[in-house]
């Protein structure tokens, strides 16, 4: 017997952590995401040109897409919300 993809998705919900998770970073507005990420490329940029400390000036440009991720996650969360289908559920 095959099983759509609605029914997959009707079957699974966000567990309690990941849901406080949400109700704390909905309420950081989204562009905090990106200006930390300007930052970090900034920061970065003159690590590496007034440093020596090149190890540095990567360690921080490396936290530039990690916070653009999150960024983009907490704006999707706001738009969609991602627990959904099991809201359908209940």
């Amino acid at each position: 017997m095959e099983t759509t993809t609605e029914n997959k998705n009707s079957q699974a919900h966000e567990g309690g952590i990941t849901k406080m998770i949400e109700n704390y970073t909905a309420q950081v507005p989204s562009g905090v995401f990106a200006s930390m990420a300007a930052g970090g490329i900034v920061l970065s940029a003159v690590t590496a040109l007034f440093s020596q400390k090149k190890n540095l000036a990567n360690f921080i440009g490396l936290w530039v897409p990690t916070l653009l991720l999150i960024g983009i996650y907490n704006k999707l969360v706001k738009l969609e919300g991602s627990d959904q289908f099991s809201k359908m559920v209940h």
